[in-house]
Parts: structure tokens; C-alpha cells; sequence
């Protein structure tokens, strides 16, 4: 009689630990797609100031009009990605035209001075700066949920119930490159 009620016990307590680690990958999974979708929220941000952004900007860059191209070509793509992946690699593509363009900005004095153009570029920004926040959160969650999946014993919940590793955001390759500083003062002798 005590052998039924043993075996029992044993088959609600490893019942009861199954549930509550598969209910953990639940919700962690579920951190992983918030994060996804707070990136999501301020990469829409971006892709709705950049026309406007171009828009301002085109009259005085009369020059520059690759840059231009490249990132309404760039936010065309980020918009158009079909998975995850893909958009991820058409982001990183469009923050290093946003980047150059920002850059190409500096050279003309009569666009810094455009209060529109100010206001668009504090907000491009700003905006930036958020999406940087809401990637750090995602990779954390990211880490989190793909520990938890690698690790026993939930490794075995999370094999037979179909859940799969999240893909990291990562920075495009260019950005991981070591910028060059030259700080030698070779000034010609008089």
C-alpha cells in the first residue's frame, strides 16, 4: 500500500517540476518577443523621421545625393524584411547610412543652422539611442531565455516541447572594426 502512494508522490512532484520549467520557458520566450517588439516600436520611429529627415535635407545636399539614396534604399529594405534575420542585417545597413549621413550633415553649415532639420536630427537621435537601449534589453532576454534552454535539466523540457535558441541582434561588422586615431602632431616646422 505505501508503494502506490510513493510512486504517486513521485509522479506529482516531477509533474509539478515539468510545469513549472516549461512555464519558465514560457515566459521567457515571451521576454525574448516583447524585447523584439520594443525594438520594433522604435525602428518604426526611425523609418517614419528618415523621409522627413531626407526630405529637409535634400535642397542643401545637392552633392550627396548617394547618401541620400543609399539610406531611403537602406529604409526601404528594413522595412521590406521578411524575417527576422533579414531585417536585423537590413537595420545594421541603414544605421551606417543614417551614421553617414549625419556625418555628410556636418559639412554644411546652413543645414546645422535649419531649425527643422535640428529638431529632425535630435529626434533621429534621440531615436537612436533608444533602439541601442531596446537591443541591450533584447540581447539580455535573449541570453537569459537561451541559457535556460541549454542548461539541464530544462534542456530537456525545452528539446521535447519544440522550443528553439533566439537569434541575437548584432551590430553589422563594420561597427566591431577599431577606428583608426592618429594623434601625432607633426606640424611643419616654421
Amino acid at each position: 500500500m505505501v508503494a502506490p502512494t510513493i510512486l504517486l508522490t513521485v509522479i506529482i512532484v516531477v509533474g509539478a517540476w515539468g510545469i513549472l520549467i516549461y512555464n519558465s520557458l514560457v515566459a521567457l520566450r515571451n521576454q525574448v518577443q516583447n524585447g523584439w517588439r520594443q525594438i520594433d516600436v522604435q525602428l518604426r520611429r526611425r523609418h517614419d523621421l528618415i523621409p522627413n529627415l531626407v526630405e529637409a535635407v535634400k535642397g542643401y545636399m545637392q552633392f550627396e545625393r548617394d547618401t541620400l539614396t543609399q539610406v531611403v534604399e537602406a529604409r526601404a529594405k528594413a522595412v521590406a524584411a521578411p524575417d527576422t534575420s533579414s531585417r536585423i542585417a537590413a537595420e545594421n545597413q541603414l544605421t551606417g547610412g543614417i551614421g553617414r549621413l549625419l556625418a555628410v550633415m556636418e559639412n554644411y553649415p546652413q543645414l546645422k543652422a535649419d531649425q527643422n532639420v535640428a529638431r529632425l536630427q535630435e529626434e533621429l537621435t534621440t531615436t537612436e539611442n533608444q533602439i541601442a537601449f531596446a537591443r541591450q534589453a533584447y540581447n539580455d532576454s535573449v541570453m537569459r531565455f537561451n541559457t535556460r534552454l541549454q542548461t539541464f535539466p530544462s534542456n530537456m523540457i525545452a528539446r521535447n516541447t519544440g522550443f528553439e535558441p533566439a537569434d541575437y541582434f548584432k551590430g553589422a561588422p563594420e561597427d566591431q572594426a577599431v577606428p583608426k586615431v592618429d594623434l601625432s602632431m607633426s606640424a611643419p616646422r616654421a
